[in-house]
């Protein structure tokens, strides 16, 4: 059996997409395009759970391209979506309120960096997206609609009109249940609820945009279906009337766009969020509007779960703060970023750390990383590796010398990013095993995320502050047995000036002290012994019983530093 056989029998959620995929375009006959589609609204900062939309059809593109297949992967910018109110963190919101209504792109950027609002957020995404190694094809949809691309299909679904309400009529008569967060909170779609409001015969698929005050405050109060001229009035106090073929002066409400991009673009997958994938919601109704309107069939699909940050289970970006791909780049190397959303089944939820448990995560990525290089992984093991570090196309830069984050942030915790210190204790531990160092640069970028990482997520509590004057009074109230383990410490400094000999000296005294040799196997009561000695340690170094690994703060202090602290006099 083949490896790529075997990981898709123990779970390879990407494969079995692809396989789906290819299965989907097959049903459509000859000539069907690979088409993955991701849509993003930029109304606000690009989180998180907004690069999973990305994401998961990038991995499944990107394992059709491992194939030798050709797929595109679309990303259509929803940038002529509605504002839909001043999002947290304006300057002067009241202000700014007289844009809610607008267009993104007729929005203007507050910052006055981009063209309009909808840039503003574009742009960092997109410099994340490359640092990624995503590959990806930007369509936005105020340029489709200002060119008039999309006049057939406005002019289909007004003269269908009826029809697509009957459709949206089957789901109107029940109150669906709203999506549910892992914390059981309800969440609110940004993309649905405006389309129901009218039924019957006042119901309109379009929406223009006011020619007066350029909102979409608007209602259609009539329609002539022979010259595709619609009346309406807006909130405004303005009246006008729009030809519906002319571009850019109105769209398609979301739940009709959705499906008639399906059909525009002969999308063959997608994903979406559990707020379009329950029963009833847009996916659900985009799926017949499809077909029954459009004439096209729906994409293979998957629904993704929540991506949480350090256990937050929901992130909105209408609420403002919420970080972003180029927050994490900060702190996570691409490679392991990637990682964080292959490993996991779209279904799952994610969480992505910023606080300690960005340790245990590096800790795991490393240890698959030397599963590979022995050739002791699994094949879906392998196979999430590769798509993690890499895509079909190239390989993302890796650190030269990976040494653990945990013991980089440590280094640069206690040597306050001192480069002279840093390079002096990191060469010292890269000679216990990762080969010869001669220059940070090859501990980077990861050296760098580690460094972000103390400086912006670190907490000022938890960051080491060595003493600098001995504790006289501790150092006084020390009992004989104390006495004696700091006295066995000092003496073996300068024989053991190395990060593995300090990490035996350090464990071992309490064992001389119970006359046993240093290399005598843990007992229990030896355990809590060296966790007293510690604890001791600690408090006499850097003021609280607990700080960063011992050998790595004893390096960094250096011998003579040390004596001055511990001397007990």
């Amino acid at each position: 059996m083949s490896g790529t056989t075997k990981a898709a029998k123990q779970g390879d959620w990407v494969r079995e997409a692809a396989d789906q995929v290819i299965a989907e375009a097959e049903r459509r006959g000859a000539g069907a395009a690979l088409v993955c589609a991701s849509g993003i609204s930029p109304s606000g900062r690009i989180h998180l759970g907004n690069l999973r939309e990305v994401m998961v059809p990038h991995f499944v593109a990107d394992e059709l391209r491992r194939r030798g297949l050709e797929c595109r992967h679309i990303l259509s910018w929803d940038d002529y979506d509605r504002l839909r109110k001043v999002p947290a963190g304006v300057e002067d919101p009241e202000s700014f309120a007289q844009h809610v209504g607008k267009p993104l792109t007729a929005v203007p950027d507050p910052c006055g960096e981009h063209a309009n609002w909808a840039e503003h957020f574009k742009e960092p995404f997109r410099a994340a997206l490359r640092a990624l190694g995503v590959e990806i094809e930007e369509i936005s949809q105020t340029a489709m609609y200002a060119a008039g691309a999309y006049r057939e299909q406005i002019m289909l679904a007004m003269t269908e009109r009826a029809r697509i309400d009957a459709v949206l009529g089957r789901y109107r008569t029940a109150k669906k249940a709203a999506p549910v967060n892992a914390e059981g909170e309800e969440v609110e779609s940004e993309a649905e609820g405006d389309d129901d409001r009218a039924v019957g015969a006042s119901y309109y698929p379009f929406k223009p945009y006011c020619s007066a005050c350029e909102r979409d405050l608007t209602t259609i109060t009539a329609y002539d279906a022979e010259t595709f001229v619609a009346d309406y009035t807006c909130a405004c106090g303005h009246a006008d009337a729009v030809d519906v073929r002319v571009g850019g002066v109105g769209k398609l409400v979301w739940k009709v766009d959705w499906p008639m991009r399906w059909a525009f673009e002969g999308v063959t997958f997608e994903a979406g969020g559990v707020d379009h994938s329950s029963p009833g919601s847009s996916f659900t109704v985009g799926s017949q509007l499809v077909r029954e309107i459009f004439g096209g069939q729906p994409p293979s699909y998957l629904g993704y779960s929540f991506v949480g940050i350090s256990g937050s289970a929901k992130m909105s970006s209408s609420k403002g703060g919420a970080p972003t791909p180029a927050d994490a780049l900060e702190i996570l190397e691409a490679p392991l970023l990637r990682w964080v959303y292959a490993r996991r089944k779209p279904s799952q939820a994610i969480t992505v750390a910023f606080d300690q448990e960005i340790n245990r995560v590096y800790d795991e990525w490393d240890a698959l990383g030397r599963k590979i290089a022995d050739d002791a992984a699994s094949p879906l093991e392998a196979a999430v590796y590769a798509r993690s570090a890499g895509t079909a196309g190239h390989t993302l830069p890796a650190t030269p010398v990976a040494l653990p984050f945990r013991t980089l942030a440590s280094v640069v915790d206690v040597t306050t990013g001192d480069e002279h210190q840093m390079l002096r204790i990191l060469r010292d531990m890269a000679e216990g095993g990762e080969g010869r160092l001669e220059s940070l640069d090859q501990t980077r970028p990861r050296l760098d995320r580690a460094e972000a990482w103390v400086l912006g997520y670190l907490p000022a509590e938890e960051r080491t502050h060595v003493r600098a004057e001995p504790d006289a009074e501790r150092l006084a109230a020390l009992t004989p047995t104390q006495r004696e383990a700091l006295k066995l410490l000092l003496d073996g400094l300068d024989a053991n000036w190395s990060l593995p000999a300090l990490t035996s000296l350090l464990y071992g005294v309490p064992k001389l002290q119970a006359g046993l040799s240093l290399d005598a196997p843990a007992s229990p009561e030896l355990k809590v012994a060296q966790r007293e000695l510690f604890a001791l340690l600690y408090v006499l170094l850097v003021g609280r019983d607990t700080g960063p690994r011992l050998p790595t703060l004893l390096l960094a202090l250096g011998a003579e530093r040390i004596r001055d602290l511990l001397a007990a006099g």
